[in-house]
């Protein structure tokens, strides 16, 4: 009778009750570490020392490790803060929970705009390289269409507008002097993440990146008519890979050899090229793959040009359309993380926001495969946003509740036109 009462009364601080040694061993259970840092686990400090490693500091820093400088964005980020002075407020809110969050030195408004300033963008872009390769080994089984080859990716670039009063040092040239920096993605369209990322200002041309693209051989290329230039496209042939490249309506080429379509699917031809014009033969000397689509709904027509001749013209044509994937994604990005008001003016701030920015989408897209959630990662976001200090693992908070209330099933019941 005691024993049981003893249980009913220590029921929230006992966790074991040793009877036969006589005695009551008893201890709190475990508390989980703070959302937040349920997130940032998903890169290992380990892997953040190895590429800070890489980019050392020329001195020892005294207030704010290039760790916490790092923690400090990704939480701007995920809790959406406004300023440096809303990040002081909001972590200095709760300075007992700091430790838990991974912080070890003093988060003031000084030490983060001197990281800012100082502290070398290259570090968080290492860390992004890290944090994409991981994410892409995980999203290695993503089921996608059996008939579409699974290294493919879409490249594409998204300005990010600045204030030209604030940002003097991002005003371009030309006609329209743009104040923007620029953000060059290549796409997975296997999980629908980022396989490289690089940043340039805003006047760069599209098609340089192309010097510099990494290219895996038998993976394939989409792009737009932006990245159309045949002496970039033909050392992506001679590295092995394959391309799906929108043309210009003006191309100077001979017809080879032409095979039968499906007009059916909204195929009009598929035909083997040569190009003509002497620059543009001079930069691609081989054959290409001419494939003219037509897209009922917009009354459009799209012709593409890619260098692989074994797979069927549908998949060419579905190719070009999952390029839209890389929007939605730049769409994405732009909406639910700070990408638009930033922390600091100077060209390094503004790249070590914009890395930051890259690595929380992934740990977010890490932390819902790892976790098998089945939340979109908006929703995922939102919720963290709100609950960067609760103590609950990750998985309840994000728990759906799908049992209705029984007030509502009986409210449901009435039926009003009889009333």
């Amino acid at each position: 009778m005691w024993i049981c009462f003893i249980n009913k009364v220590l029921a929230r601080h006992v966790d074991v009750i040793d009877l036969e040694a006589g005695m009551l061993v008893a201890w709190e259970m475990p508390t989980s570490s703070p959302v937040f840092a349920q997130v940032m686990s998903m890169l290992h400090p380990q892997t953040f020392a190895q590429c800070a490693a890489r980019h050392p500091l020329r001195r020892r820093p005294r207030g704010l490790s290039v760790y916490d400088h790092f923690l400090a964005l990704c939480f701007a980020q995920l809790t959406y803060r406004e300023s440096l002075r809303d990040l002081e407020a909001c972590l200095n809110a709760r300075p007992s929970l700091n430790y838990h969050l991974g912080f070890r030195g003093r988060i003031t408004r000084t030490n983060l705009a001197y990281a800012n300033e100082r502290r070398d963008w290259r570090l968080f872009a290492t860390v992004a390289e890290r944090l994409m390769a991981r994410a892409r080994r995980l999203y290695a089984a993503e089921p996608m269409d059996p008939d579409v080859p699974n290294l493919a990716f879409a490249l594409d670039s998204s300005l990010i507008h600045l204030s030209a009063k604030l940002f003097p040092w991002a005003l371009g040239g030309g006609p329209r002097k743009t104040t923007a920096v620029k953000l060059h993605v290549l796409l997975s369209l296997r999980g629908s993440l980022p396989a490289w990322t690089a940043i340039s200002p805003g006047p760069f041309p599209d098609v340089k990146m192309l010097e510099v693209l990494p290219v895996e051989p038998g993976c394939f290329y989409i792009m737009d008519r932006g990245y159309l230039d045949f002496s970039r496209l033909h050392q992506i042939h001679v590295q092995g890979g394959f391309f799906v490249v929108r043309s210009r309506r003006w191309l100077g080429y001979r017809v080879v050899q032409s095979r039968p379509v499906d007009q059916s699917q909204g195929l009009r031809c598929d035909q083997t090229i040569r190009l003509t014009n002497p620059h543009s033969k001079r930069g691609y000397p081989g054959e290409l793959r001419r494939v003219r689509i037509h897209d009922a709904e917009k009354k459009k027509t799209i012709t593409v040009l890619s260098n692989h001749f074994g797979l069927p013209a549908q998949i060419v044509a579905q190719f070009y359309k999952r390029r839209w994937q890389v929007e939605l994604f730049f769409k994405w990005i732009k909406q639910h993380l700070r990408m638009r008001g930033f922390l600091g003016q100077s060209p390094n701030a503004v790249q070590c926001q914009l890395w930051a920015a890259i690595c929380s989408y992934l740990m977010l897209a890490i932390l819902k495969k790892e976790l098998q959630l089945t939340q979109s990662l908006h929703e995922m976001a939102q919720i963290i946003s709100i609950h960067p200090f609760e103590q609950t693992p990750v998985s309840e908070l994000l728990m759906k509740n799908t049992l209705q209330n029984p007030a509502d099933q009986q409210q449901n019941l009435f039926n009003f036109n009889l009333l």
